[in-house]
């Protein structure tokens, strides 16, 4: 049975992981699509979460936006998890000792269960309150926690790159 530890070191001893970690620019532009990426997820759900507070898009059904938006949302997120996980396995030993990483990947399995939460309690009774301006506090609270897990998921990210030592 393998250890977590020999686990992610068969990852990060892999050819995939050499290639991203040695080629000048292979690891640039994967993180380039993962920080474009993760833009598109956290600004389609920051158009949500408006609505959610009642500060944007008031005149627009909240299904509506919901339905238009979440598609884009969930293809930029595999994208997303895709190239993070690229880079992950470049170096997964480093990131898992990197107190940022860790925090960014706790962070948005709670910004996933804030989402959970609401769509499974808060949104049972959309067509009563979708269209309304402001909306019932759950839905307003679910909007301003998923803001600032967003936004505390960004912070994460960006100190990650200021902290990791790779050599």
């Amino acid at each position: 049975m393998l250890t977590l530890s020999q686990f992610i070191s068969y990852f990060e001893d892999s050819a995939l992981a050499d290639n991203i970690r040695e080629n000048d620019l292979l690891f640039p532009l994967i993180e380039s699509v993962h920080v474009v990426s993760i833009c598109l997820v956290v600004g389609s759900i920051l158009v949500i979460d408006l609505r959610l507070l009642g500060l944007a898009s008031l005149n627009r059904p909240v299904g509506g936006i919901t339905k238009a938006i979440l598609p884009l949302t969930w293809s930029a997120f595999a994208v997303a998890a895709v190239s993070g996980l690229l880079l992950f396995v470049s170096n997964a030993t480093k990131y898992l000792d990197n107190g940022y990483f860790v925090a960014k990947v706790l962070l948005i399995c709670a910004a996933g269960l804030n989402m959970v939460v609401f769509h499974g309690i808060s949104a049972k009774d959309l067509p009563r309150w979708e269209n309304e301006a402001a909306l019932p506090l759950p839905a307003r609270l679910a909007g301003g926690l998923s803001i600032l897990l967003w936004v505390a998921v960004v912070t994460c990210g960006r100190w990650i790159g200021f902290t990791m030592q790779v050599h």
